[in-house]
């Protein structure tokens, strides 16, 4: 189940909110996501920060791409948190 938003969803499938890889951005581990709504809140966040371009999320893999140029990873820390989430960690 979901547990941020307790959507009911026990099985989740990747989700891709926009283009990105890991070639081209930093990737990060986000804990707590567990479906499409988790997804979508995760990149809607994150896509509000200046310089961002791309949000991919790898949801099995709790992993989420960001591309673009000119932003923090604080600012990505907080993204995720005010999406509901936790930024375990950047790879």
């Amino acid at each position: 189940m979901c547990t941020a938003c307790a959507c009911g969803t026990e099985s989740a499938q990747a989700e891709v909110a926009a283009e990105a890889n890991a070639a081209d951005g930093r990737v990060y581990s986000v804990s707590g996501m567990t479906c499409g709504h988790c997804v979508s809140s995760v990149s809607g966040e994150i896509g509000k920060i200046d310089g961002v371009t791309g949000v991919a999320v790898d949801l099995p893999a709790g992993a989420v791409t960001v591309s673009g140029a000119g932003f923090t990873d604080e600012e990505i820390r907080a993204a995720v948190e005010q999406a509901g989430y936790q930024l375990a960690s950047r790879s």
